[in-house]
């Protein structure tokens, strides 16, 4: 069942995987290679992700036994001792990998760390086919098939051709293809630039994994493999490389690293040059990317960059290109906040957002974005200038296109997901930027120990929520979360013994307290109040200590936690339940959310930058400033005052909160051109909104 052909032309289509490790079969390389340590901007850190997990250590190994040691070493006597001979290149090639042909998959396991990756993102744009056809372009010994096979049933393939120009690497490939039962796999001895299918067979996915560096006349590979396309299929490309000298941010190397890499590889005729994913870049549409660094076995310290692209024909998706975005100073490494904390369901009323409508809105925990989708908004444009934030609505937005309901209640209902690393690496990351996948590959652990207890807020969460379990308080807390009534709820919170105890307290006593645990150091890291917004409350002459009583007392005895209060059901469980969350996790707003084709989610526009910057860019007819403007200066409200005025169409709405009864920078923003109203502050009434956090509320509509 599986044939192995021979189209066997001296035209190159593989050469030397591996011969560059330690400088070739040239041992003085050996010195300068372990001489240097290469860490200046590939684009991203870290490693190169996947399931597959790089090991750390000098030797690199997923195994150390014996037997792979012995293995590893025939490779290296290969690679290091044995000249390239021969009359032809596919000479060449025999001589080479002959003798290592039953090691090869052994020792590239733990250096060609972009193939998994590749094989991921193929498998998942694929996914939803059936009879399909895949041309693995310089597939050695069909080692992508195994790896193809953890993410999409083989059987879906109605053929697999491996083509290659090794007859031992084919003669390999073949055996494996017949012990494994691959009975739709046909081994090919031939050329990537001239290779054809049988028939008229066009193909749904032709990848090239580490070859396309190794193929001089590159033009012609692949050009030949975008003919072999259908129009609806997918060219995918893992290799080594190098950037220009000006590049895209993400490929971008510095001139010391773009030299000893490339001189490296050239060594054995590998050519890393930019010009052949400039030339993929010209010929198709990119449609995802991913550069990274993997290690290299027994080489210590070093990573080789290596990059994942996936294009096609004509699409209407065009990968945007990526900045490289930083975060900003004093910024926490991650998200401030894992959930929006101002509550939709009060700005509702007030915005009456609705088909026609343009938004503009921070992004923050990233859940009041959806809310506005669902109310009909045409585009919503989230901004935030700290990447973390971004990187979490892009989670989300891909766990509701791409997961069933389940999935997408275990990663943000529950907060944990017992299989997130097959999610991720097989369902998300495959469409992700690369720098969300960069940020949450080393962050799956938030989706195991919970979700909700991770960023600046969910250390605060962490914190109460084992310092209740720890004094005893658990039972009342999952009493109150459980109250099935408002009354039922006040009852438990007014007999507390904890809420009894507070209020007995002397005012120095809780002063004292407040100066010790909420000081503005807390604050900020902690639940992301910068000085200036905490200013704002000494201004209304309110001590801490009265401001956050008052936001937890009103909350507890206004707003009901079982079904409606989910901002505190998380921060006292670590988790949502369904009858109290977000409406992105209501199951029948989801359905809402993924109807044709997600065009709601397709409405949501992510942006990492400045916002007011993003302002400026078009007309908004409803705007959200949240409390932002806390954060600032009277020179940055008259700027941001003028280009509401030029931006916002007559009639618009602009909302914020505020942290004081009356901000000081209200009457500026009337002075602009709005009418400002405010509507609502603390003890108006029992509790403002289910948040509660914010001392007042206010709207201007737009002259």
């Amino acid at each position: 069942p599986v044939r192995w052909c021979s189209l066997a032309r001296d035209c190159p289509c593989q050469v030397d995987l591996g011969a560059w490790i330690l400088g070739g079969h040239r041992p003085e390389y050996f010195a300068s290679l372990t001489a240097f340590k290469i860490c200046g901007t590939m684009g991203r850190g870290g490693d190169a992700g996947g399931v597959v997990r790089q090991q750390k250590g000098v030797l690199r190994r997923t195994a150390s036994s014996f037997s792979n040691l012995k293995q590893d070493l025939s490779v290296l006597k290969s690679i290091w001792l044995k000249p390239l001979t021969g009359a032809d290149h596919a000479t060449r090639l025999e001589n080479f990998y002959g003798p290592q042909a039953g090691a090869y998959d052994s020792y590239r396991a733990n250096l060609l760390w972009g193939r998994e990756r590749l094989m991921q993102a193929t498998s998942a744009r694929v996914a939803d086919r059936t009879d399909l056809v895949w041309v693995d372009l310089g597939g050695g010994t069909g080692e992508n098939i195994k790896y193809m096979s953890k993410y999409i049933d083989l059987k879906r393939f109605a053929k697999i051709y491996v083509v290659d120009l090794c007859p031992s690497l084919c003669k390999v490939a073949a055996e494996k293809a017949r012990k494994n039962g691959w009975t739709n796999v046909e081994v090919v001895e031939g050329d990537a630039c001239t290779y054809t299918l049988p028939g008229r067979q066009t193909a749904d996915l032709v990848t090239f994994s580490y070859s396309l560096s190794m193929i001089p006349p590159f033009h012609a590979a692949i050009d030949n493999a975008a003919s072999l396309l259908d129009d609806d299929g997918f060219l995918g490309v893992a290799d080594f490389y190098v950037s220009s000298k000006y590049d895209l941010a993400l490929r971008q190397m510095n001139t010391f690293q773009r030299w000893f890499w490339r001189s490296v590889f050239d060594t054995d005729n590998i050519d890393l040059g930019p010009e052949r994913r400039h030339y993929l870049d010209h010929s198709l549409n990119r449609v995802w990317e991913y550069n990274g660094r993997g290690s290299l076995p027994y080489v210590p310290f070093l990573k080789a960059p290596y990059y994942v692209w996936v294009g096609k024909k004509c699409t209407d998706h065009i990968a945007e290109t990526e900045r490289m975005n930083s975060r900003p100073h004093l910024f926490p490494p991650t998200f401030l906040y894992s959930l929006s904390w101002e509550d939709p369901r009060a700005d509702e009323p007030i915005l009456k957002t609705g088909e026609g409508d343009v938004c503009l809105t921070l992004t923050s925990g990233a859940c009041n974005a959806f809310d506005l989708a669902l109310q009909g908004a045409e585009s919503v444009y989230c901004v935030d200038m700290n990447p973390a934030q971004s990187h979490l609505l892009e989670i989300k937005s891909l766990a509701l296109r791409h997961l069933p309901y389940d999935d997408v209640w275990k990663l943000f209902g529950e907060g944990k997901h017992s299989d997130i690393d097959h999610v991720f690496y097989a369902k998300l990351a495959p469409f992700m930027s690369e720098r969300a996948q960069d940020f949450w590959g080393k962050r799956l652990h938030y989706f195991k120990k919970g979700f909700y207890f991770y960023g600046s807020m969910g250390n605060v969460i962490w914190f109460f929520f084992y310092l209740a379990k720890f004094v005893g308080l658990h039972g009342w807390v999952n009493r109150l979360c459980e109250a099935p009534t408002l009354e039922a709820q006040q009852q438990i919170w007014e007999n507390s013994f904890i809420v009894r105890f507070v209020n007995m307290l002397p005012r120095f006593i809780t002063w004292l307290i407040a100066k010790i645990c909420v000081n503005k150091i807390f604050m900020w890291t902690c639940l992301g109040v910068p000085r200036n917004q905490a200013n704002m409350i000494g201004d209304d002459n309110r001590s801490i200590a009265e401001y956050v009583a008052t936001v937890f007392h009103g909350a507890a005895m206004g707003t009901h936690l079982a079904t409606e209060n989910y901002f505190y059901m998380a921060c006292l469980l670590g988790k949502f339940t369904k009858k109290s969350c977000p409406r992105f996790l209501v199951e029948s707003d989801v359905k809402t959310l993924k109807k044709d084709d997600c065009l709601m989610l397709d409405r949501i526009h992510n942006v990492t930058g400045d916002y007011m910057e993003e302002l400026c860019k078009r007309t908004y007819n409803k705007v959200i400033l949240m409390d932002h403007v806390d954060w600032t200066d009277e020179k940055y409200v008259r700027v941001l005052g003028a280009n509401l005025y030029k931006h916002v169409a007559p009639g618009g709405k602009v909302i914020w909160r505020s942290a004081s009864k009356n901000p000081w920078y209200s009457d500026l923003i009337a002075e602009a051109g709005f009418d400002v109203v405010c509507i609502e502050r603390h003890h108006d009434r029992v509790a403002m909104d289910c948040v509660n956090m914010y001392a007042s509320f206010w709207v201007a509509t737009r002259k």
